[in-house]
């Protein structure tokens, strides 16, 4: 767990101290900051949705690629 949290502190650092250097605008790289691990959580599980997809088609064709359909 902590390194976990470890991690989730190191993200949210590097994505302030990124957009700041690159906008020079602390309010902008506080509010990336903040936004951006939410939606990649977000898209994360969406990620795993479609791999989840993929792993059970392969297993049940028999050994073929799996088919993925956009939603």
């Amino acid at each position: 767990m902590g390194k976990t949290f470890s991690f989730g502190i190191m993200h949210i650092s590097i994505a302030f101290l990124v957009v700041w250097a690159m906008t020079g605008d602390w309010r902008i790289g506080g509010a990336t900051a903040l936004v951006e691990p939410c939606v990649n959580t977000v898209a994360y599980h969406f990620h795993e949705k479609v791999w989840k997809r993929l792993k059970k088609g392969k297993g049940s064709s028999g050994g073929g690629g799996g088919t993925l359909i956009a939603a």
